[in-house]
């Protein structure tokens, strides 16, 4: 492996590791060992956690940002972008089932820590937000499209959390296709 191929390995188990066993949970043996390289090797990558959880969460931007621009250009309309988001949470099923959303399960898990990265991790939160409200302005909401984008992130996130703690997939598909019918209302 490549010095850059590993580190970006590390970026990618470390991600997957946190998600599914929280950050917290997770060991640098956790990773090393689910990477396949000496803990040794993995200092000459990662001096500390932190610094593995700060590029987990530049990772997780970037896989956002990517989605978001890919939905702007595959989908015609606003409403059909907003619907992408939805949707999501239907595509995800099976992992929010078993372990929430991963942005939802960071964040909290970093507010509990009171951990420094928490803002940075809010970031992917923003993100979605702001893209959110953007497409709401597209569908003329002027007064309320900051409100319409926190309303469905915060559903979303309630979503994920509920399917999770119930262990239940018809969660997801039913309010998903309340919240489809809900954005009708705004077309």
């Amino acid at each position: 492996m490549s010095k850059l191929a590993t580190k970006d390995i590390i970026v990618e188990i470390a991600d997957q590791l946190f998600y599914q066993q929280g950050y917290q949970h997770t060991s640098f043996a956790d990773i090393s060992n689910e990477v396949g390289i000496s803990r040794g090797n993995f200092y000459h990558h990662f001096k500390s956690k932190d610094d593995i959880l700060d590029a987990v969460i530049q990772r997780r931007l970037a896989n956002t940002e990517k989605m978001l621009n890919d939905w702007q250009e595959d989908e015609q309309t606003s409403l059909e972008q907003i619907r992408c988001f939805i949707n999501i949470l239907i595509m995800n099923r099976a992992k929010i089932k078993l372990y929430g959303c991963p942005v939802g399960t960071l964040t909290t898990e970093l507010a509990k820590l009171d951990h420094p990265s928490l803002i940075d991790a809010n970031k992917v939160f923003s993100l979605f937000a702001d893209w959110l409200e953007k497409r709401f302005l597209d569908l003329g909401q002027k007064e309320n499209a900051k409100e319409l984008a926190l309303h469905l992130l915060a559903r979303s996130q309630g979503i994920a959390t509920i399917a999770s703690a119930f262990q239940d997939e018809t969660v997801l598909y039913r309010e998903v296709e309340t919240l489809n019918e809900w954005l009708t209302t705004y077309s």
